[in-house]
């Protein structure tokens, strides 16, 4: 899972926004990007030009659009080159780059995910706290008291890449990654967290652990979290982690309970 760009979240520079690039991916897709840092001010760009896009096409308008896929800073459009071209799409996409003014997503929830962060769950908490001068409790309550947005999923179905990581947990990618990282397992690197909805390998640190399905085919929705959705973690011991996780294997647990619809609920922002 690598990221080659820069995560620092370099400021923009002051003045109106630079025009996005156009890029061709093949003879039925182009790409739309906006720059080349993971920075909150391009994720919010991507966002808004595909919130646009989708209200454009529920209005009958662009044809032969397909679908979008949208990353960090930028925003891939698949289209039916029999029905359209890529001239036509460009044309009337162009007014929107400006126009697509960034804002909350209307579909965007709110989450409260358990998470152990206790040993047995976190491998690399009492190594990343050695390796960043901290308490282990100080990781936890710098990681569990910040409210993380989904910028994008991706790497594998239902992955969530999330920002903004508190500076004072900021590390770099684990040197040697691991060849099996736990379904479940709660990570961070550079600038961002996230959460591994299977097993795989990985090189990211882990310091928790979540119980709840983040990918289900079976849910008309399989992936759990979506773009702009904000997300918190509840700390939970090992037993209620092991409760949880059993309950979610047997099909008993309802991901939606962690859903936080009011805002006295969710006093972090």
């Amino acid at each position: 899972m690598q990221i080659d760009t820069a995560i620092d979240g370099a400021a923009q520079a002051p003045g109106p926004p630079p025009r996005p690039r156009l890029l061709d991916a093949g003879d039925a897709a182009f790409t739309i990007e906006f720059g080349d840092v993971v920075d909150p001010g391009l994720v919010a760009r991507v966002q808004a030009l595909e919130a646009a896009i989708e209200r454009s096409r529920h209005g009958g308008g662009l044809e032969g659009l397909i679908e979008t896929m949208p990353t960090f800073r930028s925003l891939t459009v698949f289209y039916d080159p029999v029905v359209t071209s890529r001239d036509t799409l460009v044309q009337a996409l162009e007014p929107l780059f400006d126009n697509a003014a960034p804002q909350a997503r209307a579909d965007a929830r709110r989450w409260e995910l358990p998470a152990c962060y206790e040993p047995a769950m976190a491998p690399d908490l009492l190594e990343t706290a050695q390796a960043l001068g901290l308490a282990p409790d100080a990781i936890v309550e710098h990681h569990s008291r910040t409210t993380f947005t989904v910028y994008m999923l991706g790497f594998m179905p239902g992955f969530p890449f999330m920002g903004d990581l508190p500076p004072a947990l900021y590390r770099p990618r684990r040197t040697e990654p691991r060849v099996r990282v736990p379904a479940g397992s709660v990570s961070i690197a550079l600038g961002l967290t996230a959460i591994y909805p299977w097993e795989s390998p990985g090189g990211w640190h882990l310091i928790a652990r979540c119980p709840v399905r983040l990918f289900d085919p079976s849910r008309p929705r399989p992936a759990l979290l979506a773009p702009g959705d904000r997300v918190r973690f509840r700390p939970v011991a090992v037993a209620e982690f092991q409760r949880l996780e059993q309950a979610a294997r047997g099909g008993e647990l309802d991901p939606g309970q962690w859903q936080i619809v009011t805002s006295a609920d969710y006093p972090h922002g």
